[in-house]
């Protein structure tokens, strides 16, 4: 490790545990059904939460304007602590957000006018500096899906914002990781093709754990290996829409068939990935990361098994996108290591 990037290195490390702070956190907001519980975007005055009981019943009246309220939690004899419950999780989520961005940019301000990054990390910092732009602006445009006549986010939207941060954890780990190794080394090609290709399918996995959280298609079909009725594409795949391309990105019993089968290929190609790795000499840290593949990619598989047989309780679907974050990681980490 350079003596001179220990800070930087310390501070793009600092970032990537935010960032999986902030998908906890989002995770318990979506969760508790928290997302929209704040109705409009104030840079400055929604620093902190209301800080007097008028203060609190004015959001409360605003609140009660939009779909949510009027059409699922009237019903429901919610109350001013109900919605101070729900407001909590979705003003957290946006703070840290709010955190995250000062950790950036503050030290990297210093860290440029010390002359303490060279020109390539400038310019990749200068990426995740619009990165972290851009998903403050797709959370704002997720939100507001749900705040005209559907009392639900758009599932692609969530999709979107939910990718977008593994999308921008693993970039600045990967940032963080050129300076922590920053030798040059020989890639391993035949293990480095198939590492892109197992990132782009779990990438294509997240997206539909996306799918799967905005359609609450984890609340049906609760049976495993098999879908409801003892079949693997259930019939109502192909009623719920009127084409099957629709089916598979729309529909509930679609989405989940396609999350539930792709995590198999997940599994599949990084099995794959280790068992050609064996016949390769390969050094200790290519080693560690294959090692660590394995074993999470089926803690996450068992997880994904549990949360749809268990209906998706709190604990169970938090864990379980935890452990995608945690699988992301290992896989951040091994490609970075076959690569250059």
């Amino acid at each position: 490790m350079m003596k001179r990037n220990k800070a930087v290195i310390t501070w793009l490390l600092a970032g990537c545990v935010l960032v999986f702070i902030m998908v906890v956190v989002g995770g318990i907001t979506r969760l508790t059904n928290s997302g929209l519980s704040m109705t409009d975007w104030h840079l400055v005055t929604d620093t902190f939460p209301p800080m007097s009981e008028d203060k609190w019943q004015e959001a409360f009246e605003e609140y009660k304007k939009f779909p949510e309220y009027q059409k699922i939690n009237v019903h429901n004899d919610f109350t001013l602590d109900d919605y101070k419950f729900i407001y909590f999780w979705e003003w957290f989520h946006r703070f840290i957000g709010r955190v995250i961005g000062i950790v950036f940019i503050i030290p990297f301000l210093y860290f440029l006018v010390r002359k303490k990054l060279d020109k390539a990390t400038i310019g990749k910092c200068l990426i995740l500096l619009g990165m972290g732009a851009l998903q403050g602006f797709f959370g704002w445009f997720m939100v507001k899906s749900g705040l005209v006549d559907n009392p639900d986010v758009s599932h692609f939207r969530l999709a979107l914002h939910l990718t977008f941060a593994f999308v921008t954890f693993a970039y600045t780990l990967w940032v963080a990781l050129d300076l922590v190794y920053p030798e040059r080394k020989q890639p391993v090609y035949a293990l480095r093709k198939i590492a892109r290709i197992a990132l782009i399918i779990l990438i294509a996995q997240i997206i539909y754990g996306g799918f799967v959280a905005g359609l609450n298609a984890g609340l049906i079909h609760n049976t495993w290996p098999l879908m409801s009725e003892g079949q693997f594409m259930h019939d109502s795949i192909f009623i719920e829409k009127p084409t099957v391309g629709l089916a598979l990105t729309e529909g509930q019993s679609g989405v989940q068939f396609v999350h539930r089968t792709m995590a198999y290929f997940v599994v599949g190609i990084i099995v794959f990935l280790y068992i050609r790795s064996r016949k390769i000499n390969i050094n200790v840290q290519q080693q560690k990361g294959l090692n660590a593949l394995v074993v999470l990619v089926f803690l996450q598989f068992l997880l994904g098994v549990l949360t749809l047989l268990y209906r998706v309780p709190l604990w169970l679907g938090l864990a379980h996108q935890v452990m995608a974050f945690f699988l992301l990681t290992a896989m951040t980490y091994t490609l970075h290591r076959l690569s250059k």
